[in-house]
């Protein structure tokens, strides 16, 4: 016999941690401020979009809201140009009749924008807290131990850094000091090559798997060529045997979105779906590389949607953001594009930058009250100008 009983109402206080998550405290412990001050509007409240429509129309040309590809739908709508976090960095500079630069996207991102726009230029980031797990894995007192390492094993003076675009100012600055290059989905091959004509190690940061991907699969290196670094163990946790045979020092860094793929997740796909293509990111592990049919950055995967045959069947390895706008702009053109996995899987930080992050930015812009800018110092700068600089002059 089954009772059923009437359930009464529950006196539950949000934690700490629920509330940071949506967006309403600050973590004290974090490495860098995630405090909002002001009041943020109800995601409830039904006038939000034309809210964000009624500021952004206020503040006109002083305004230039950039918008990652893997923002939400209704943060995307309102930016004035989208792409991947160099891409709109670059947009961004070129820009510069723009007063307030509004980077949607993640704290690593609004950095590089700061260093690549004048210092006339405000660039703010709509949530403080909005990071990159990432980007985090690596900092600046770990590279330096690292390269302590390295010095020590007698390989310093034959490594050339190349860092990742996802990573924080200060691991650019370092890359650029030691004469290194940043990179980024696209372009890695041929800045590890550029490294490789410099000296004969780079290390990677700080995702593994874009450096191991770039290195096996493009550039014809054995995995034996690569080594992990693990910051967290004694000389990364590597022998000086090891460092010293070794052509890829990889961080051990990931991107907890891409690195969710498995191998199974193609198996079931290829099974649910037969003729599907799977097209995944470089973040995602070697296996699922090796097994995938086809692999690029963002970009590439938009474009290459564009390129298909009507009738194709596509599942992707990337942000489920992304994924879903994708789905449904091509569904119209008889192009089935799915998830890879089963499991959805949003970017967590990406999606802290929601619809009243946004309109309480814009509206305290068009106030005159400038919050949540994003500066770097300026050695930090002039360091990581010049890694990026060496990226652009890379043939």
């Amino acid at each position: 016999m089954r009772v059923v009983t009437t359930a009464q109402p529950l006196d539950v206080q949000p934690t700490p941690l629920a509330l940071l998550l949506l967006g309403r405290e600050a973590d004290p412990k974090s490495e860098r401020g995630v405090e909002c001050p002001g009041d943020l509007p109800s995601p409830s409240d039904p006038d939000l979009v034309a809210r964000a429509r009624a500021a952004k129309e206020k503040l006109g040309d002083k305004v230039f809201i950039l918008g990652h590809h893997y923002q939400r739908d209704e943060v995307i709508e309102f930016a004035d140009v989208t792409g991947d976090s160099f891409k709109l960095a670059k947009d961004a500079a070129a820009k510069p009749e723009a007063e307030y630069i509004v980077f949607c996207g993640v704290h690593f991102m609004a950095e590089s924008a700061d260093i690549l726009t004048s210092d006339d230029q405000k660039v703010v980031l709509p949530d403080l807290a909005a990071g990159c797990s990432m980007a985090d894995m690596a900092t600046a007192e770990q590279v330096a131990e690292c390269w302590d390492v390295l010095t020590e094993a007698g390989v310093a003076d034959v490594t050339v850094p190349v860092s990742y675009m996802n990573s924080s100012a200060d691991i650019k600055a370092f890359t650029g000091k030691h004469g290194g290059t940043i990179c980024t989905s696209s372009n890695a091959e041929r800045a590890l090559e550029w490294a490789f004509q410099q000296g004969e190690k780079i290390l990677f940061l700080p995702d593994q798997h874009l450096g191991r991907n770039t290195a096996v699969r493009d550039m014809g290196m054995s995995l034996d060529d690569c080594v992990l670094y693990n910051p967290h163990k004694p000389n990364g946790g590597l022998t000086v045997e090891q460092l010293r045979n070794a052509k890829m020092i990889l961080w051990r860094g990931h991107c907890s979105v891409h690195g969710r793929f498995s191998v199974d997740s193609v198996n079931d796909v290829r099974a649910r779906i037969p003729g599907v293509n799977v097209l995944v990111h470089p973040e995602c592990k070697h296996e699922v590389v090796a097994a995938a049919d086809y692999v690029g950055s963002t970009e590439y995967i938009i474009k290459a949607l564009e390129a298909a045959p009507a009738g194709s069947k596509w599942a992707i390895g990337t942000e489920l953001n992304l994924v879903r706008r994708l789905a449904n702009r091509f569904a119209a053109q008889d192009k089935e594009v799915v998830f890879l996995d089963k499991t959805v899987c949003f970017c967590s930080t990406m999606n802290r930058i929601d619809l009243p992050h946004l309109v309480w930015t814009l509206e305290s812009l068009a106030e005159g009250n400038l919050v949540n800018e994003i500066r770097v110092d300026k050695e930090t700068e002039s360091f990581a100008k010049l890694a990026l600089e060496r990226m652009l002059a890379l043939p």
